[in-house]
């Protein structure tokens, strides 16, 4: 909401997403976190909620009008854009989710293609 160029235009984008994870130390293993356990945790929490969805800012004019004709219309409480999502999942869902481990969730990369992509680092 609010572009000033072509994505001023009701659109969709593709995202991968990339999660850096650090903790103090490592497990009996030698890991930080098992990437089974990354999946379980926060790649299946961008798929089940945020995959094959439109969000759109719960400020967008639009917004009430697309939840009531698909209730699969996700609000979220910014503008979001890609910035703006990576943000959301550090600040956000990562203390929450991973919440009771020795994790902590300190950058998210999200590339729209090879050659554009945003990080946001705690």
């Amino acid at each position: 909401m609010g572009h000033e160029g072509k994505c001023k235009n009701l659109h969709g984008h593709n995202y991968r997403v990339h999660f850096d994870c650090e903790a103090s130390s490592l497990d009996d293993l030698g890991r930080v976190i098992d990437f089974g356990a990354i999946k379980t945790l926060l790649c299946n929490w961008v798929e089940d909620h945020w995959d094959h969805r439109m969000l759109l800012w719960i400020e967008d004019p639009f917004y009430v009008g697309l939840r009531d004709l698909d209730p699969s219309v996700v609000g979220v409480p910014f503008n979001p854009t890609a910035d703006n999502l990576a943000q959301w999942l550090v600040t956000e869902l990562g203390p929450d989710i991973l919440q009771g481990t020795s994790v902590r969730l300190v950058a998210v990369r999200i590339e729209e293609t090879r050659k554009c992509t945003v990080t946001y680092r705690r």
